[in-house]
């Protein structure tokens, strides 16, 4: 069914005009600020703030999504770390009418989902910013409810009043808001945002105006944003309508969609079975972790938690690694180790044996087989990595458990304990149990209070890390992007066209470059290398962006990484001087300076510093010296 409802999505907005595109990669392209690809709209960003998709206004995919914020959710029926997101965008195209009204056919014509079962909410407005309620895209759900012979009531203040009868439901900025930076209020002057109208799916319609009995969260009546389980969300649509002006909020004139819907929630709504575990998504593995547990998921609470967590999180690492990013101590890497650590612990929770992730691995592998070729064709290296993580976290817990002998006192300090954790990968549970056995106790709550400081030192060092970066699009991180690019083909001009990019962090301090070489590079080829990069700006080049077929532009010696990723047609930006020299062309989604008087305004460019990065990668960092800007 998974593969049938993603291709069914991509071939109805294929006939709509759209020009389907792959997924983006996990790890995000020319994007410092973030470590993963989080949603469909990521990739996309450049084109919604002013640069030209290659492949037209109107785009479609499938793209793979991973948010480490869920990691610690996942055990409930609808929460995980990696899920697809169909996406369509208009980039300044059609806008609410059209949107709604595809939207709506594709739920209840292609998925053949009964609309009684289908409830909306809206945009409220915020009278003190001027921005008005939504009710053009409330009263256009309206209208294809009418069409299906539904008297669909609009309501307000669901939330604090219930639904009141209703289908269509208004809520504030912190639900139906969408931009880069949240809230309205909270944007800075420029930013682009506009209100969003989410779908949902409801699971008990026996219940009326009801919560599901029983559950943590049941109040004394529902409504669509209630966490009691009854409505799931299956899509929300986002209309970039507003960009924040210093006297408050002006209408664009190039208005854009953006729609994401969660491939694993809209199955769920189409079986009518709120846990997203239960698609065939997970069948084999779900399966595979039967047999070699020789327990049933479902059978009771405490399991099926476990079942999730070893799901959910072998399935992330599958498609982490899938991408290049395998286990280790930082940066993606150590998101991919913490997936896996804790998919051992739960697994061991289901009395699995040693070396059960790889096999688990694999049912994912052979799951996705048609969608992601990729996985098939490095399924050795993917479950390599898997049972290597699984056999050195047991290593780790062995040398942990001699940690925990040498403790002496009946309790065991908070400091000891995150100790454990950090250094030797002891989950605080594991510590708690042999605490008990040992008629010992755990001071959990000095524990607490050191993992917060440990997480608000990795807060910090991240925001440290990935500050600044091509989001913001300054001029001066602009100026650094254009002039990275020269210094690549500066490097390929003296090392050679086995030279590719590797990775990159630039900020409006300096470019960080990661490149592939296997050795230590000369301050002579460095100097002309520099020198190459000088001689492009002072020649008063111009850089445009021209749109090629894949082909041509491969064959024409165009610069560029993970050629199977992009579409038949791409974007290929130019660095060509006045007299039809060729300083730079590569693929990218921008954005660039227009001509080399941008860069030059900040100075020379200087290389600081060459080092390696890992094994056959080495690192340049360079800065703009000489004029203060």
């Amino acid at each position: 069914m998974s593969d049938h409802l993603r291709k069914r999505y991509l071939d109805f907005f294929a006939k709509h005009g759209h020009a389907v595109v792959p997924s983006s990669p996990l790890r995000p392209e020319n994007d410092p600020t973030t470590l993963f690809t989080g949603s469909g709209m990521q990739p996309m960003l450049p084109y919604f703030l002013g640069e030209v998709h290659p492949l037209g206004k109107r785009i479609a995919d499938s793209q793979k999504s991973f948010r480490t914020q869920d990691i610690e959710e996942v055990g409930d029926n609808r929460h995980t770390t990696f899920f697809e997101m169909l996406g369509n965008w208009s980039f300044g195209d059609y806008f609410k009418t059209e949107q709604i009204a595809w939207m709506w056919e594709f739920l209840t014509k292609e998925l053949q989902i009964d609309p009684s079962r289908l409830y909306f909410t809206c945009f409220r407005g915020n009278d003190d910013l001027h921005i008005a309620q939504d009710t053009e895209s409330a009263e256009l759900w309206k209208k294809h409810f009418a069409l299906a012979g539904i008297d669909a009531k609009i309501t307000d203040f669901p939330e604090r009043d219930g639904m009141q009868g209703g289908r269509i439901f208004y809520y504030d900025e912190k639900k139906n808001w969408w931009s880069r930076v949240g809230a309205p209020a909270n944007m800075p002057v420029g930013e682009p945002g506009g209100p969003d109208t989410e779908m949902f799916f409801d699971f008990r319609p026996d219940l009326g105006e009801h919560c599901i009995p029983g559950t943590p969260f049941s109040g004394a009546f529902c409504h669509v944003n209630c966490d009691c389980g009854r409505f799931m969300e299956i899509g929300n649509n986002v209309f970039m309508q507003y960009r924040k002006t210093a006297d408050g909020f002006e209408e664009l004139t190039q208005k854009n969609v953006d729609f994401g819907g969660g491939l694993e929630r809209l199955m769920a709504a189409c079986l009518d079975n709120p846990d997203v575990f239960m698609t065939e998504l997970f069948e084999n593995a779900r399966k595979t972790l039967a047999r070699l547990s020789e327990k049933q998921y479902g059978e009771n609470p405490e399991d099926t938690y476990a079942y999730r967590v070893v799901l959910d999180h072998v399935r992330a690492a599958v498609f982490l690694i899938g991408d290049g990013i395998v286990p280790s101590n930082k940066d993606q890497g150590y998101f991919v180790r913490r997936l896996l650590r804790r998919a051992v612990r739960f697994g061991d929770m289901l009395g699995m044996g040693q070396d059960f992730v790889a096999q688990i691995g694999r049912a994912f592998i052979d799951t996705y087989a048609e969608a992601y070729p990729s996985l098939s064709v490095n399924a050795s290296s993917i479950e390599a990595e898997l049972s290597r993580e699984e056999t050195k976290f047991r290593k780790t817990l062995e040398v942990g458990l001699k940690e925990f002998q040498k403790l002496s006192g009946k309790t065991i300090g908070g400091t000891d304990a995150f100790i454990l954790f950090s250094s030797y990968g002891f989950p605080i549970e594991i510590t708690e149990e042999l605490a008990r056995e040992s008629g010992k106790s755990v001071d959990i709550a000095a524990f607490q209070n050191e993992l917060e400081k440990h997480q608000n030192l990795s807060r910090t060092a991240s925001a440290g890390k990935f500050k600044g970066g091509l989001a913001d699009h300054s001029e001066k991180v602009t100026a650094f992007h254009t002039a990275t690019h020269l210094m690549l083909a500066g490097l390929r001009h003296e090392l050679g066209e086995n030279i590719h990019q590797a990775g990159s962090n630039i900020t409006d301090e300096r470019t960080r470059f990661d490149f592939t070489f296997p050795e230590k590079v000369s301050k002579e080829v460095l100097d002309r290398v520099e020198e190459y990069v000088n001689t492009a700006i002072d020649s008063g080049a111009s850089v445009r962006s021209v749109i090629m077929d894949k082909e041509a532009a491969r064959s024409g010696g165009v610069e560029g990484s993970f050629w199977e990723k992009y579409p038949e047609k791409v974007t290929v930006y130019r660095v060509e001087g006045p007299d039809g020299s060729i300083y730079s062309q590569e693929l990218c989604g921008g954005p660039h300076v227009k001509t080399m008087a941008d860069i030059a305004r900040f100075g020379r460019f200087k290389i600081q510093k060459e080092e390696a990065s890992s094994a056959g990668i080495r690192r340049i960092k360079a800065v703009f010296v000489g004029v203060s800007a």
